[in-house]
């Protein structure tokens, strides 16, 4: 509830600065006392207006923003977010003013450019305090600076930086402005007060400390040539949201923390003297608490690089990564912390943090607050204290862990640590500065237990080696493996068992930076929510950064998913083969969406549009069928709607065909060609009319036309299993029936057979099985369920479902098929999408990997396995037999 002539009240009896400001202005007490607060607001900030010296206008307006803001605090009739907005627009505004004033002392004609004022820390979060500093770094361009002919650049930046300084922070008669710090710029022990961009972009992208990464999160241009000083955090936005994790600045922050605790142990106890800045469970370990969880995340999610410490807690609710409850009770606190921080500098304007220890004083502040006493605002801050520290303290324990891992002696071990012990010797790059080793011997113990305890400790070391010859630099993954040790295992395991997951890692280390996240092993969402999350990314990324972010996002989900088949094996229920390969096809799907409207966006920069026309996918094969493995090719066909006589409108004209045949050539690059991010998809274009030799891209009536005249019987097989996966939704719809109609035109029910079992005889001929394990093409596995299927679609019209599993339960039920062949369906297709991750040359995988595919498909051990899926085979025969009229063997 308001109530300003009470706050005026406690405000004279209770803080001397507020009560002199008061004195001075009578008529600001008086708006106040009738409660026209926002009047007084708006008078207050023209306190200055109509006085020709910018450091005694700027003091005047200062002195009434501070009372018109305090006494609004105190009544309640502004808000903390008010009160914190406006004493930091009045910074930007102050040091924009100062720059002006400073930059013209010697030229005065100028127009004021060149020089930017960055803030930092809660002036750049926009949350300054009542009676805080501010600590800017100060840039400048030499080329763009006004100065004298004679000026040397570097020394008119000076003249600049010591006038700022002079304007905002002596103290005269008038007060001053700001306190200014300039300490925060790199290396600020020998660096000038201001520095070029130049320089200050190679420092931060070369030689930065840990702590200013952690600085930069709230970042902000702030005040003079802004458009400058924009352009400078864009260049180094990559040294402060790293999509690798760095956690040795997590780490950083945890010691830290330990060091300002140790500093201030006074501070720490709750009562008279305690800290609300610095002592345990304060303003600093909500903002740190916020910040390490950005650090370790805002690299990969750009939603979470907010300034704001409340705004930061929400977004990482919203993300997942911290509870909702814990925002609430980590923002709640803080704003009380940040409130009663604003009543200790309220009442002599001093830069304090600390409770007073005489108490007197401290009933004083409690009473300035509206509260009885010292003792109930102690009561108050012992409450807050233990929610934020206890929150804080198991987060510092989370990233930043000591203590050593006891390994237990074994032959394994003492194999295995004397063979690890070479490494150090020079053998490996990324072992051979004083910080990896250093690095790597404090994950040494977590490494035996992990190599000692992996089913297969020869293939795991072995992988792991090749992991370590691929590495330029292990620092970061030593200091992600030593902050989550249960992540070692997991790596040992992936190693152990999944070859092609090991050589993604060994390509690219920061794989396992997916892993740390809480949502690593869980499915994917929908298409619309995977292609959100592929498309997210900064204002004005280009072209090839979507690209890149596509490729290292595609990347991640790919290999999370196969994380989740080696590991759900590990406990009581596993995560089912099938819903990974539907997982793989909405991923790849959303890839397709993505980077075709942003193909078709760049195509269309410089040749325009094709009027009434638009570029449409169909999606064949596994990836038509919904059901990729790790190892599946994109088979697509493209076409376009609309007239194929038709030009397109842009600077550079096409006809319709050449323009969307190369834009289909677009599309495809951007699927399938390796970038600086690494590769994508395979892609496959041999099932569009006339194959190899006929356009990439055609016209619906062209492909309506080849499909009713030409196509032979095999192309229409293959259109059972196509779905529109790009387009507009009406050329979908028009795609649809085009495909319902072909399959359900009349055919000769011979010669279909033949057709059908001569395509059968010649892949036999031309693509045998290439292992034990090919279920997918020996005889009675997959590919003859496939023929089967598609076969009684063309001739039943039936089923008409690109999902191959439904299309055969609805097979059985109608008597065409056998009851059965659904089961040997999904146990063939559960092995095959396992075994592309196991033993992708389809041999029988090691021995200590043969239970995680048993238990993948369902069975208890690799026998029980062996046996099951020769049975299936044979009942795939036997309805081979039944549906063909015709004996298929079966290799046993």
């Amino acid at each position: 509830m308001t109530d300003l002539p009470h706050a005026i009240f406690r405000a004279r009896a209770h803080a001397p600065f507020l009560s002199m400001a008061l004195d001075r202005l009578p008529h600001l007490e008086e708006l106040l006392a009738a409660g026209e607060v926002e009047q007084a607001l708006t008078q207050a900030k023209s306190a200055g207006h109509g006085i020709d010296d910018t450091a005694v206008a700027l003091r005047r307006e200062r002195l009434a923003l501070a009372l018109v803001l305090a006494i609004g605090d105190l009544a309640h009739a502004f808000p903390l977010s008010r009160v914190i907005t406006e004493l930091s627009d009045f910074a930007d505004r102050s040091l924009d003013s100062a720059i002006v004033a400073a930059i013209r002392r010697r030229t005065p004609d100028a127009e004021p450019a060149g020089f930017s004022a960055i803030a930092l820390g809660k002036h750049g979060a926009q949350e300054l305090n009542y009676s805080s500093d501010i600590d800017p770094i100060l840039l400048y361009d030499p080329e763009t600076l006004p100065r004298r002919e004679r000026d040397d650049p570097a020394e008119a930046a000076q003249r600049v930086a010591r006038a700022l300084m002079e304007i905002m922070a002596n103290v005269t008669a008038e007060g001053y402005v700001f306190r200014v710090d300039l300490r925060l710029r790199p290396a600020s022990e020998v660096s000038p007060l201001a520095l070029p961009f130049e320089a200050a972009i190679t420092h931060y992208e070369s030689s930065a400390l840990a702590w200013e990464r952690a600085a930069y999160i709230r970042a902000r241009a702030a005040s003079g040539d802004i458009a400058a000083g924009q352009a400078f955090l864009d260049t180094i936005r990559p040294f402060v949201w790293r999509r690798s994790l760095d956690f040795g600045a997590i780490a950083e922050i945890g010691r830290l923390t330990s060091q300002i605790r140790d500093h201030y142990s006074t501070g720490q106890a709750i009562g008279p003297g305690y800290d609300l800045k610095r002592g345990r469970g304060g303003i600093r370990e909500v903002e740190f608490f916020a910040q390490t969880h950005q650090l370790i995340h805002g690299g990969r999610n750009p939603a979470l690089r907010l300034r704001g410490t409340r705004a930061s807690l929400d977004a990482l609710a919203d993300a997942g990564i911290i509870t909702a409850e814990d925002a609430q009770v980590m923002g709640d606190s803080y704003d009380r912390l940040r409130t009663l921080e604003h009543r200790l500098q309220m009442v002599s304007d001093q830069q304090t943090h600390s409770l007073p220890t005489d108490p007197a004083a401290l009933d004083g502040v409690a009473r300035l607050d509206g509260q009885p006493d010292g003792a109930a605002l102690v009561r108050e801050l012992a409450g807050i204290s233990d929610v934020v520290g206890r929150r804080f303290d198991a987060l510092i324990e989370t990233y930043a862990p000591t203590g050593a891992v006891k390994v237990d002696a074994s032959p394994v071990a003492d194999a295995l640590s004397a063979r690890i012990a070479a490494w150090e010797g020079g053998q490996y790059r990324c072992l051979r500065s004083a910080e990896a080793r250093e690095a790597f011997a404090r994950i040494r113990p977590q490494l035996l237990r992990a190599l000692a305890e992996a089913p297969d400790p020869d293939r795991a070391l072995l992988r792991w080696e090749q992991l370590l010859a691929g590495l330029p630099s292990a620092i970061n993954v030593f200091r992600l493996l030593e902050a989550r040790p249960g992540l070692l295992a997991v790596v040992m395991r992936v190693l152990a068992h999944a070859p092609t997951l090991a050589d993604e890692l060994a390509r690219r280390a920061d794989l396992l930076d997916t892993l740390i996240d809480r949502s690593a092993f869980d499915l994917p969402g929908s298409v619309a929510e995977i292609a959100a999350e592929l498309s997210r990314g900064e204002a004005g990324d280009d072209y090839q950064r979507l690209l890149d972010t596509v490729r290292v996002r595609v990347g991640e989900m790919r290999f999370a998913l196969g994380v989740q088949l080696v590991e759900g094996q590990m406990g009581a229920k596993g995560r089912d083969p099938l819903e990974v390969a539907a997982a793989l096809s909405r991923v790849a799907e959303a890839a397709i969406e993505v980077l075709g409207r942003a193909a078709i966006e760049e195509f269309r920069q410089s040749h325009g549009v094709v009027p009434g026309s638009d570029l449409a996918i169909l999606g064949l094969g596994r990836l038509g069928g919904a059901s990729l493995t790790h190892a599946s090719d994109l088979d697509l066909i493209f076409l376009f709607s609309g007239d194929h006589a038709a030009e397109s409108d842009g600077r550079r004209p096409l006809g319709a065909t050449l323009y969307y045949n190369r834009l289909a050539q677009r599309v495809i690059a951007a699927l399938s060609v390796p970038t600086a991010a690494g590769a994508l998809f395979e892609v496959d274009t041999r099932l569009r009319p006339s194959g190899a030799q006929g356009p990439i891209s055609v016209s619906f009536d062209s492909f309506e036309r080849y499909q009713r005249e030409e196509a032979w019987t095999w192309e229409h097989m293959a259109l059972c299993r196509a779905r529109p996966l790009f387009g507009t939704p009406d050329d979908r719809d028009q795609l649809c029936t085009t495909i319902k109609q072909v399959i359900d035109r009349e055919r000769d029910p011979v010669q279909l057979r033949a057709d059908v079992l001569e395509m059968r005889a010649t892949m036999a001929g031309h693509k045998p099985p290439k292992g034990p394990l090919d279920v997918k093409l020996a005889r009675g596995g997959l590919v003859d369920i496939e023929f089967m299927v598609h076969f009684l679609q063309l001739r039943d019209h039936v089923a008409r479902t690109p999902d191959l599993g439904e299309a055969i339960s609805t097979l059985e039920n109608a008597g065409l098929l056998p009851p059965g062949i659904r089961a040997a369906h999904d146990l063939m297709a559960r092995l095959l999408v396992v075994v592309r991750l196991v033993a992708p040359d389809g041999m029988f995988p090691p021995e200590a990997s043969r239970s995680i595919v048993a238990l993948a498909c369902g069975l208890e051990s690799w026998d029980l396995l062996l046996d099951a899926v020769l049975q299936v085979r044979r009942a795939v025969a036997a309805a081979w037999h039944r549906v063909f009229e015709m004996a298929l063997e079966i290799e046993e």
